[in-house]
């Protein structure tokens, strides 16, 4: 996967869910001042829109989609307490270890790596990193796990990180590492039509919101065409530090790169169902720590039986001191762990559409470290596409935040009305019930 789908978001690439704890929350607002958010406050998904982070790629694409807030302020009214910066700072930094996880995933599955193994230690290690902030923060949490929380988490972990991030890993090696981060790019999109078909959002094309939203999706789908069928001019803009031969980063690598293709456009599918399932996950378990190390440990378990079960060998899950290893811990460690902390920091102070906006960041750097590394040449075809599938999903981004803050608007409003009830006039006014001089 692009990166770790911890998601939330853990866009991209870590399957970690964003669930929000059960217990009320404070209200975010005191006399008109935000109040000091605590440390790790809930995070709930908010539909079948745009993931982690996270989202993302992989199981984390960069892009989560979920926060609880507290109070019914708008989007605006999430502001960061201190440095105005350190959100921008977090979310830069997870387009970073982003791109790390793609470029150290595209050597280790060029150099002949095993995907299944790569996903299995990837997961467990992931949980094994997660664990000590679930035993601290939800202390006792883990007995409330029954049956049917397993059930969803089971589901959860096999279509939010086992078949995604296979999907992804064997798209990727079939095409480049610069041709399977844009298609990274387009899982709000999928989502956002799936989310239609399903009934589960309306189009409003007569609004504003509703017609950014559908001209954002079809200006990234005619991008991600572009980028696909036409490849132009190959630009070599310097030389190549570590890979050998020259790879065009419109993907054509190959007779499969059409397969490539298609697994990645599976991948996106995937992780448009996967938003909606974590809705419910929320509902059955909210504790969002544990319920992402459970998704962690399931993961790997789906992993290993099949990769198990395709290769028995014990070279293909041996590991040495090489860049495997190395793609390995750098996944669990900064592509899933560090990466959902700092996405979650981000969604808690400036809101869910804030991580999104920046998530062409790792886009950019993969395209170009790419080139620098790995010898992929940037061609015509996929700068013009790259840029068509940027401003098609600004374009989306504009229309749901602007959605958003029209309906906490309403929904605020709504509270005024009635916070306004006929006995508080009963109740507070020394004056109702008696003559005044006007009766008299």
């Amino acid at each position: 996967m692009a990166a770790s789908t911890l998601t939330a978001t853990l866009p991209i690439a870590s399957a970690l869910p964003f669930a929000s704890t059960s217990r009320p929350l404070p209200s975010a607002v005191t006399h008109g001042q935000l109040r000091s958010p605590a440390p790790l406050r809930a995070v709930a998904s908010t539909g079948a829109d745009m993931g982690l982070c996270w989202t993302s790629k992989g199981v984390g694409r960069g892009t989560g989609t979920a926060i609880a807030c507290a109070g019914h302020g708008q989007d605006t009214t999430i502001q960061v307490q201190g440095n105005k910066w350190k959100p921008a700072f977090c979310v830069i930094l997870v387009e970073l270890f982003n791109t790390g996880t793609i470029l150290l995933g595209k050597v280790a599955v060029d150099g002949g790596m095993f995907v299944f193994s790569l996903l299995c230690y990837r997961s467990i290690l992931g949980a094994i990193f997660i664990l000590p902030f679930a035993l601290l923060l939800e202390s006792g949490k883990w007995k409330e796990l029954d049956k049917k929380a397993i059930g969803w988490l089971f589901t959860n972990a096999f279509v939010g990180y086992t078949l995604p991030m296979a999907l992804y890993y064997y798209g990727l090696r079939d095409t480049t590492a610069s041709y399977a981060v844009i298609f990274s790019s387009l899982t709000p999109l999928f989502t956002f039509v799936l989310s239609v078909l399903l009934g589960m959002e309306n189009l409003r094309l007569r609004s504003k919101e509703g017609s950014a939203k559908v001209t954002g999706a079809l200006v990234c789908f005619g991008g991600a065409l572009l980028i696909s069928l036409y490849n132009g001019k190959e630009l070599h803009l310097w030389r190549t530090i570590i890979g050998g031969s020259i790879k065009s980063s419109s993907g054509a690598v190959g007779e499969h790169h059409l397969r490539g293709t298609l697994l990645l456009l599976g991948d996106c599918i995937c992780y448009a169902f996967w938003y909606p399932i974590q809705v419910k996950v929320l509902k059955v378990y909210p504790w969002k720590h544990w319920s992402s190390v459970m998704t962690c440990v399931l993961g790997g378990l789906q992993t290993c039986a099949i990769g198990i079960f395709l290769r028995r060998d014990k070279l293909a899950w041996k590991l040495g001191w090489n860049i495997q290893l190395l793609t390995i811990v750098y996944s669990a460690a900064l592509g899933t762990s560090a990466k959902y902390w700092l996405n979650l920091y981000a969604i808690e102070k400036r809101g869910p559409v804030f991580p999104p906006m920046f998530s062409t960041l790792s886009t950019v750097f993969t395209m170009g470290l790419g080139a620098l590394l790995l010898g992929e040449s940037l061609t015509v075809g996929s700068l013009s596409g790259s840029v068509l599938v940027f401003a098609g999903l600004y374009i989306y981004l504009y229309g749901k935040a602007r959605e958003q803050r029209l309906k906490t608007t309403s929904e605020s409003n709504n509270a005024n009305l009635q916070e306004q009830p006929a006995h508080d006039l009963k109740g507070d006014d020394p004056s109702f019930g008696k003559k005044t001089s006007l009766e008299c």
